[in-house]
Protein backbone atom coordinates (compact mmCIF):
# COMPACT_ATOMS: atom_id res chain seq x y z
CA UNK A 1 0.00 0.00 0.00
CA UNK A 2 1.35 3.38 -0.80
CA UNK A 3 2.28 5.92 1.78
CA UNK A 4 -0.18 8.70 2.39
CA UNK A 5 1.62 12.08 2.43
CA UNK A 6 -0.68 14.71 3.73
CA UNK A 7 -0.26 18.68 4.90
CA UNK A 8 -1.36 19.89 7.90
CA UNK A 9 -1.78 24.31 7.18
CA UNK A 10 -2.09 25.90 10.54
CA UNK A 11 -4.86 28.21 10.55
CA UNK A 12 -5.27 29.64 14.43
CA UNK A 13 -3.19 30.07 17.20
CA UNK A 14 -3.40 30.86 20.72
CA UNK A 15 -2.34 31.01 24.44
CA UNK A 16 -4.51 29.20 26.80
CA UNK A 17 -4.35 30.01 30.54
CA UNK A 18 -5.84 28.48 33.53
CA UNK A 19 -9.36 29.31 34.44
CA UNK A 20 -8.36 30.13 38.19
CA UNK A 21 -4.97 32.03 39.32
CA UNK A 22 -2.64 29.58 40.79
CA UNK A 23 -2.11 30.32 44.34
CA UNK A 24 1.81 32.41 44.91
CA UNK A 25 2.38 29.59 47.04
CA UNK A 26 2.80 27.21 44.06
CA UNK A 27 4.44 29.25 41.62
CA UNK A 28 7.42 27.45 42.30
CA UNK A 29 7.38 24.00 40.93
CA UNK A 30 10.68 21.93 41.55
CA UNK A 31 12.04 19.24 39.32
CA UNK A 32 12.69 15.93 41.00
CA UNK A 33 15.74 13.86 40.92
CA UNK A 34 13.82 11.93 38.23
CA UNK A 35 12.57 14.50 36.16
CA UNK A 36 16.40 15.98 36.06
CA UNK A 37 17.70 13.04 34.40
CA UNK A 38 14.78 12.68 31.98
CA UNK A 39 15.47 13.21 28.13
CA UNK A 40 14.09 17.21 27.39
CA UNK A 41 11.78 15.99 24.43
CA UNK A 42 8.05 15.78 24.17
CA UNK A 43 5.76 13.04 24.96
CA UNK A 44 3.60 12.69 22.30
CA UNK A 45 -0.46 11.48 22.30
CA UNK A 46 -2.47 11.52 19.16
CA UNK A 47 -6.82 10.78 19.69
CA UNK A 48 -8.45 10.65 16.16
CA UNK A 49 -12.46 10.70 16.11
CA UNK A 50 -14.78 9.96 13.31
CA UNK A 51 -17.17 12.59 12.18
CA UNK A 52 -20.97 11.73 13.74
CA UNK A 53 -23.50 13.78 12.75
CA UNK A 54 -26.03 12.78 15.39
CA UNK A 55 -23.72 13.05 18.07
CA UNK A 56 -21.12 16.14 17.69
CA UNK A 57 -21.82 19.90 17.47
CA UNK A 58 -19.43 21.90 15.03
CA UNK A 59 -16.33 21.89 14.58
CA UNK A 60 -16.23 25.32 16.02
CA UNK A 61 -18.04 24.27 19.26
CA UNK A 62 -16.31 21.04 19.60
CA UNK A 63 -12.96 23.41 19.79
CA UNK A 64 -14.49 25.70 22.26
CA UNK A 65 -15.31 22.98 24.26
CA UNK A 66 -11.74 21.81 24.31
CA UNK A 67 -10.54 25.16 24.83
CA UNK A 68 -13.02 26.00 28.32
CA UNK A 69 -12.22 22.57 29.46
CA UNK A 70 -8.39 23.00 29.52
CA UNK A 71 -8.58 26.28 30.76
CA UNK A 72 -10.21 24.23 33.84
CA UNK A 73 -8.22 21.40 33.64
CA UNK A 74 -5.00 23.37 33.64
CA UNK A 75 -6.38 24.96 37.17
CA UNK A 76 -4.95 21.22 38.71
CA UNK A 77 -1.99 20.94 36.51
CA UNK A 78 -0.94 24.30 37.29
CA UNK A 79 2.78 23.54 36.33
CA UNK A 80 1.76 22.43 32.73
CA UNK A 81 0.82 26.19 32.24
CA UNK A 82 4.35 27.60 33.19
CA UNK A 83 7.48 27.73 31.50
CA UNK A 84 10.40 25.12 32.44
CA UNK A 85 13.56 26.77 33.91
CA UNK A 86 16.66 25.37 32.60
CA UNK A 87 17.04 21.39 34.30
CA UNK A 88 15.69 23.02 37.92
CA UNK A 89 11.94 24.11 38.03
CA UNK A 90 8.84 25.12 36.43
CA UNK A 91 8.44 28.95 37.07
CA UNK A 92 3.77 28.55 37.49
CA UNK A 93 3.14 32.20 35.98
CA UNK A 94 0.40 30.78 34.22
CA UNK A 95 1.15 32.42 30.79
CA UNK A 96 -0.36 29.57 29.25
CA UNK A 97 -0.59 26.58 26.55
CA UNK A 98 -0.66 27.02 22.86
CA UNK A 99 -3.86 25.88 21.24
CA UNK A 100 -3.26 25.58 17.45
CA UNK A 101 -5.74 24.89 15.03
CA UNK A 102 -5.20 22.95 11.79
CA UNK A 103 -7.06 21.84 8.61
CA UNK A 104 -5.43 18.70 6.81
CA UNK A 105 -5.97 18.16 3.08
CA UNK A 106 -7.14 14.86 2.82
CA UNK A 107 -10.10 12.34 4.86
CA UNK A 108 -9.44 10.86 8.28
CA UNK A 109 -9.80 7.19 6.40
CA UNK A 110 -6.82 8.18 4.16
CA UNK A 111 -4.66 8.30 7.58
CA UNK A 112 -6.29 5.22 9.22
CA UNK A 113 -6.15 3.16 6.20
CA UNK A 114 -2.08 3.06 6.79
CA UNK A 115 -1.46 4.86 9.44
CA UNK A 116 2.82 6.00 8.76
CA UNK A 117 4.68 7.54 12.17
CA UNK A 118 6.90 10.41 10.30
CA UNK A 119 3.78 11.34 8.78
CA UNK A 120 1.69 12.00 11.99
CA UNK A 121 4.42 14.49 13.20
CA UNK A 122 2.69 17.00 10.85
CA UNK A 123 -0.66 16.61 13.38
CA UNK A 124 1.85 17.33 16.23
CA UNK A 125 2.29 21.33 17.96
CA UNK A 126 5.71 21.02 18.57
CA UNK A 127 8.36 18.98 17.09
CA UNK A 128 8.86 16.44 19.57
CA UNK A 129 12.96 17.21 19.89
CA UNK A 130 12.93 20.91 20.30
CA UNK A 131 15.39 20.72 23.39
CA UNK A 132 14.93 24.31 23.63
CA UNK A 133 10.96 25.25 23.99
CA UNK A 134 9.81 26.61 27.55
CA UNK A 135 6.51 25.02 27.03
CA UNK A 136 5.34 22.48 29.15
CA UNK A 137 2.32 21.26 27.09
CA UNK A 138 1.15 21.90 23.58
CA UNK A 139 -2.47 20.88 21.68
CA UNK A 140 -3.41 21.02 17.90
CA UNK A 141 -7.02 20.35 16.89
CA UNK A 142 -6.50 18.91 13.64
CA UNK A 143 -9.94 19.09 11.28
CA UNK A 144 -9.86 16.58 8.22
CA UNK A 145 -11.95 16.99 5.03
CA UNK A 146 -14.68 14.75 6.17
CA UNK A 147 -15.41 16.79 9.23
CA UNK A 148 -13.42 13.93 11.63
CA UNK A 149 -10.65 15.47 13.93
CA UNK A 150 -7.49 14.66 15.79
CA UNK A 151 -6.57 15.92 19.30
CA UNK A 152 -2.92 16.45 19.58
CA UNK A 153 -1.06 16.85 22.59
CA UNK A 154 2.71 17.40 23.26
CA UNK A 155 4.00 16.90 27.13
CA UNK A 156 7.40 17.69 27.91
CA UNK A 157 9.39 14.66 29.50
CA UNK A 158 10.71 16.75 31.57
CA UNK A 159 8.11 17.02 34.38
CA UNK A 160 5.72 14.10 33.24
CA UNK A 161 6.24 9.97 32.38
CA UNK A 162 3.81 7.88 30.19
CA UNK A 163 1.11 7.24 32.87
CA UNK A 164 1.29 11.09 34.24
CA UNK A 165 0.65 12.26 30.61
CA UNK A 166 -2.25 9.58 29.97
CA UNK A 167 -4.10 10.54 33.82
CA UNK A 168 -3.91 14.31 32.52
CA UNK A 169 -5.40 13.66 28.90
CA UNK A 170 -7.90 11.11 31.06
CA UNK A 171 -8.91 13.97 33.52
CA UNK A 172 -9.22 16.52 31.02
CA UNK A 173 -11.67 14.44 28.82
CA UNK A 174 -13.63 13.54 32.41
CA UNK A 175 -13.83 17.43 32.65
CA UNK A 176 -14.94 18.33 29.33
CA UNK A 177 -17.53 15.78 29.77
CA UNK A 178 -18.84 17.51 32.87
CA UNK A 179 -17.88 14.50 35.43
CA UNK A 180 -18.80 15.51 39.12
CA UNK A 181 -15.66 13.32 40.50
CA UNK A 182 -12.36 14.25 39.43
CA UNK A 183 -9.23 13.00 40.67
CA UNK A 184 -6.64 15.73 41.54
CA UNK A 185 -2.74 15.08 40.56
CA UNK A 186 -0.24 14.49 43.48
CA UNK A 187 2.59 16.20 42.90
CA UNK A 188 4.83 14.93 45.16
CA UNK A 189 8.21 13.46 42.99
CA UNK A 190 10.10 16.31 43.99
CA UNK A 191 9.51 15.29 47.72
CA UNK A 192 10.10 11.53 47.06
CA UNK A 193 13.56 11.90 44.99
CA UNK A 194 15.01 15.64 45.77
CA UNK A 195 17.17 17.14 43.15
CA UNK A 196 20.66 16.86 42.64
CA UNK A 197 24.01 18.71 41.10
CA UNK A 198 24.15 16.91 37.73
CA UNK A 199 27.37 18.49 36.50
CA UNK A 200 28.61 16.28 34.02
CA UNK A 201 25.62 14.48 32.79
CA UNK A 202 23.21 15.63 29.71
CA UNK A 203 20.04 14.28 29.36
CA UNK A 204 20.17 14.63 25.59
CA UNK A 205 22.02 11.78 24.78
CA UNK A 206 20.60 9.24 22.23
CA UNK A 207 18.35 12.06 20.45
CA UNK A 208 18.99 11.63 16.70
CA UNK A 209 17.25 12.45 13.91
CA UNK A 210 18.89 9.50 11.68
CA UNK A 211 16.06 6.74 12.34
CA UNK A 212 12.89 5.50 10.89
CA UNK A 213 9.93 4.90 13.08
CA UNK A 214 7.54 1.86 11.52
CA UNK A 215 4.09 0.62 13.01
CA UNK A 216 3.66 -3.26 13.68
CA UNK A 217 0.49 -4.84 14.61
CA UNK A 218 0.49 -7.59 16.02
CA UNK A 219 -2.98 -9.89 16.63
CA UNK A 220 -4.01 -11.44 20.01
CA UNK A 221 -3.75 -14.88 18.56
CA UNK A 222 -0.06 -14.59 17.22
CA UNK A 223 1.05 -12.83 20.23
CA UNK A 224 -0.63 -16.06 22.16
CA UNK A 225 1.49 -18.16 19.77
CA UNK A 226 4.33 -16.37 20.75
CA UNK A 227 4.11 -16.62 24.05
CA UNK A 228 3.00 -20.76 23.51
CA UNK A 229 6.31 -21.36 22.05
CA UNK A 230 8.11 -19.66 24.27
CA UNK A 231 6.65 -20.83 27.68
CA UNK A 232 8.25 -24.52 26.30
CA UNK A 233 11.71 -23.07 26.43
CA UNK A 234 11.49 -20.69 29.45
CA UNK A 235 10.86 -21.31 32.94
CA UNK A 236 7.28 -19.53 33.21
CA UNK A 237 4.55 -18.82 30.88
CA UNK A 238 5.83 -14.91 29.46
CA UNK A 239 3.11 -12.17 29.83
CA UNK A 240 1.64 -10.49 25.90
CA UNK A 241 4.67 -7.73 26.59
CA UNK A 242 7.13 -10.15 27.61
CA UNK A 243 6.60 -12.38 24.84
CA UNK A 244 6.45 -9.54 22.01
CA UNK A 245 9.83 -7.95 23.43
CA UNK A 246 11.52 -11.09 23.06
CA UNK A 247 10.27 -11.92 19.91
CA UNK A 248 11.08 -8.57 18.47
CA UNK A 249 14.93 -8.74 20.15
CA UNK A 250 15.23 -11.82 18.38
CA UNK A 251 14.61 -9.89 15.07
CA UNK A 252 16.37 -6.52 16.06
CA UNK A 253 19.49 -8.95 16.53
CA UNK A 254 18.89 -10.68 13.33
CA UNK A 255 19.14 -7.38 11.99
CA UNK A 256 22.02 -5.92 13.35
CA UNK A 257 24.66 -9.11 13.62
CA UNK A 258 26.05 -8.09 10.03
CA UNK A 259 26.16 -4.40 11.07
CA UNK A 260 30.16 -3.27 13.29
CA UNK A 261 31.74 -6.08 15.53
CA UNK A 262 30.64 -9.35 14.63
CA UNK A 263 30.71 -10.24 18.52
CA UNK A 264 28.83 -7.37 19.58
CA UNK A 265 27.25 -6.99 22.80
CA UNK A 266 23.35 -6.26 23.46
CA UNK A 267 21.71 -4.12 26.13
CA UNK A 268 17.81 -4.58 26.68
CA UNK A 269 16.38 -1.30 28.42
CA UNK A 270 12.82 -2.00 29.48
CA UNK A 271 10.90 1.31 31.73
CA UNK A 272 9.23 0.42 34.45
CA UNK A 273 6.73 2.23 36.76
CA UNK A 274 7.81 3.06 40.22
CA UNK A 275 4.26 3.75 41.72
CA UNK A 276 3.11 0.26 42.53
CA UNK A 277 6.54 -0.94 43.62
CA UNK A 278 6.19 1.51 46.52
CA UNK A 279 5.16 0.72 50.12
CA UNK A 280 2.56 1.59 50.47
CA UNK A 281 2.25 1.86 46.47
CA UNK A 282 1.68 5.36 45.04
CA UNK A 283 -1.36 6.20 43.65
CA UNK A 284 -2.40 6.71 39.83
CA UNK A 285 -2.30 9.91 39.56
CA UNK A 286 0.96 10.76 41.26
CA UNK A 287 2.13 13.47 38.34
CA UNK A 288 6.13 13.32 37.27
CA UNK A 289 8.80 10.90 36.23
CA UNK A 290 8.43 8.17 38.50
CA UNK A 291 9.67 5.42 36.24
CA UNK A 292 12.83 3.61 36.60
CA UNK A 293 14.46 1.39 33.54
CA UNK A 294 15.35 -2.17 33.97
CA UNK A 295 18.71 -2.76 32.10
CA UNK A 296 20.30 -5.84 31.26
CA UNK A 297 24.14 -6.26 31.77
CA UNK A 298 26.12 -6.48 28.67
CA UNK A 299 24.77 -9.67 26.63
CA UNK A 300 25.67 -12.22 23.45
CA UNK A 301 22.13 -12.48 22.17
CA UNK A 302 21.49 -15.20 19.40
CA UNK A 303 18.61 -14.61 16.62
CA UNK A 304 17.60 -18.16 16.67
CA UNK A 305 17.16 -18.06 20.81
CA UNK A 306 14.83 -15.31 22.40
CA UNK A 307 16.27 -13.88 25.53
CA UNK A 308 13.74 -14.86 28.33
CA UNK A 309 15.55 -12.66 30.96
CA UNK A 310 13.20 -9.68 30.79
CA UNK A 311 11.31 -10.46 33.44
CA UNK A 312 14.26 -11.38 35.97
CA UNK A 313 15.59 -7.72 35.65
CA UNK A 314 12.39 -5.86 35.96
CA UNK A 315 11.62 -8.14 39.14
CA UNK A 316 14.82 -6.51 40.60
CA UNK A 317 12.57 -2.94 40.77
CA UNK A 318 11.26 -3.48 43.75
CA UNK A 319 11.04 -1.40 47.20
CA UNK A 320 14.39 -2.07 47.89
CA UNK A 321 15.52 -0.88 44.90
CA UNK A 322 13.47 2.67 45.13
CA UNK A 323 14.81 3.11 48.48
CA UNK A 324 18.23 2.80 47.05
CA UNK A 325 17.12 5.16 44.30
CA UNK A 326 15.62 8.36 47.08
CA UNK A 327 19.40 8.35 47.60
CA UNK A 328 20.43 9.14 44.28
CA UNK A 329 23.90 9.24 44.19
CA UNK A 330 24.69 5.46 43.52
CA UNK A 331 21.91 5.42 40.52
CA UNK A 332 23.40 9.41 38.83
CA UNK A 333 26.95 7.52 39.10
CA UNK A 334 25.80 3.94 36.73
CA UNK A 335 23.79 6.36 34.51
CA UNK A 336 26.28 8.61 33.98
CA UNK A 337 29.15 5.50 33.00
CA UNK A 338 26.26 4.26 30.64
CA UNK A 339 25.89 7.53 29.19
CA UNK A 340 29.62 7.49 28.24
CA UNK A 341 29.50 4.27 26.96
CA UNK A 342 26.33 4.29 24.93
CA UNK A 343 28.00 7.94 23.22
CA UNK A 344 30.81 5.73 22.34
CA UNK A 345 28.82 3.01 21.06
CA UNK A 346 30.35 0.45 23.12
CA UNK A 347 27.28 -1.61 22.95
CA UNK A 348 24.04 -1.89 20.93
CA UNK A 349 20.90 -1.03 23.44
CA UNK A 350 17.48 -1.38 22.30
CA UNK A 351 15.23 0.01 24.75
CA UNK A 352 11.24 -1.08 25.15
CA UNK A 353 8.24 0.67 26.68
CA UNK A 354 4.78 -0.53 26.78
CA UNK A 355 1.75 1.42 27.32
CA UNK A 356 -0.52 -1.36 27.10
CA UNK A 357 -3.44 -1.36 30.18
CA UNK A 358 -2.92 2.15 29.99
CA UNK A 359 -6.43 4.28 29.82
CA UNK A 360 -5.56 5.37 26.06
CA UNK A 361 -9.38 4.83 25.08
CA UNK A 362 -10.72 6.96 27.99
CA UNK A 363 -10.31 9.75 26.32
CA UNK A 364 -13.62 10.41 25.67
CA UNK A 365 -14.64 14.53 25.71
CA UNK A 366 -18.28 14.05 25.03
CA UNK A 367 -18.38 12.81 21.98
CA UNK A 368 -17.46 9.08 22.48
CA UNK A 369 -13.81 7.15 22.33
CA UNK A 370 -11.66 7.37 19.68
CA UNK A 371 -11.67 5.49 16.35
CA UNK A 372 -7.90 5.25 17.21
CA UNK A 373 -4.92 6.62 19.42
CA UNK A 374 -1.49 6.64 17.62
CA UNK A 375 1.83 7.84 17.70
CA UNK A 376 3.92 10.09 15.52
CA UNK A 377 7.61 8.92 15.26
CA UNK A 378 9.71 8.72 18.35
CA UNK A 379 12.68 10.53 19.17
CA UNK A 380 15.20 7.74 19.95
CA UNK A 381 16.68 5.15 17.84
CA UNK A 382 16.30 1.78 18.89
CA UNK A 383 13.05 2.09 20.76
CA UNK A 384 10.05 -0.12 20.88
CA UNK A 385 6.88 0.97 22.10
CA UNK A 386 3.92 -0.85 23.12
CA UNK A 387 -0.08 0.56 22.97
CA UNK A 388 -2.80 -1.48 22.77
CA UNK A 389 -5.22 -2.11 19.67
CA UNK A 390 -8.77 -0.74 20.59
CA UNK A 391 -10.49 -4.04 20.63
CA UNK A 392 -9.37 -7.65 20.81
CA UNK A 393 -5.99 -8.05 23.13
CA UNK A 394 -3.55 -7.28 20.03
CA UNK A 395 -0.39 -4.84 19.96
CA UNK A 396 0.33 -2.13 17.91
CA UNK A 397 4.48 -1.54 18.36
CA UNK A 398 6.08 1.56 17.30
CA UNK A 399 9.33 0.32 16.40
CA UNK A 400 12.66 3.37 15.69
CA UNK A 401 15.43 2.07 14.21
CA UNK A 402 18.22 3.22 11.69
CA UNK A 403 17.29 3.33 8.06
CA UNK A 404 19.69 0.58 7.59
CA UNK A 405 18.68 -1.54 10.39
CA UNK A 406 14.97 -0.84 9.28
CA UNK A 407 15.12 -2.20 6.07
CA UNK A 408 16.39 -5.59 6.93
CA UNK A 409 14.35 -5.81 9.66
CA UNK A 410 11.00 -5.09 8.24
CA UNK A 411 11.71 -7.57 5.32
CA UNK A 412 12.59 -10.41 8.22
CA UNK A 413 10.66 -13.47 7.09
CA UNK A 414 10.16 -14.55 10.79
CA UNK A 415 8.71 -11.48 11.69
CA UNK A 416 6.35 -10.98 8.74
CA UNK A 417 4.67 -14.56 9.19
CA UNK A 418 3.31 -12.53 12.74
CA UNK A 419 2.67 -9.54 11.96
CA UNK A 420 -0.90 -8.52 11.28
CA UNK A 421 -2.10 -5.89 8.15
CA UNK A 422 -1.80 -1.98 9.59
CA UNK A 423 -4.84 -0.63 8.77
CA UNK A 424 -6.98 0.68 11.37
CA UNK A 425 -9.89 -1.75 11.67
CA UNK A 426 -13.84 -0.64 11.38
CA UNK A 427 -13.02 2.94 10.04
Amino acid sequence: MGIMKFEAEVISKQIITPSSPTPDHLRHYQFSFLDQISPPVYNPLLLFYEFNAKTQPNITEISNHLKNSLAKVLTLFYPLAGRLQGNQYVDCNDNGIPYLEAKVNCKLSDVLDNPIPGELNKLMPFELDDVANKYALGVQLNIFECGGFAIAQCLSHKLADGLSYFTFSKIWAATARGEPKIAHPQFISATLFPPKNLSGYDARTGITRNKVTKRFVFSASNIEELRKDQAHKALTRPSRVEALSSFILSRFVEATKDIGSADKFYRVVHAVNLRPRFDPPLPHHSFGNLYRVAMTAPLQISSREPYHGIREVISKIDNEYVSKLQKGDEHLSSIKTYAKSFAKGEQVTISFSSYCRFPLYDNDFGWGSPTWVGSPALTFKNLVNFMDTKEGGGIEAYISLEEEVMTKFESDVELLAYVSPSAVPNV
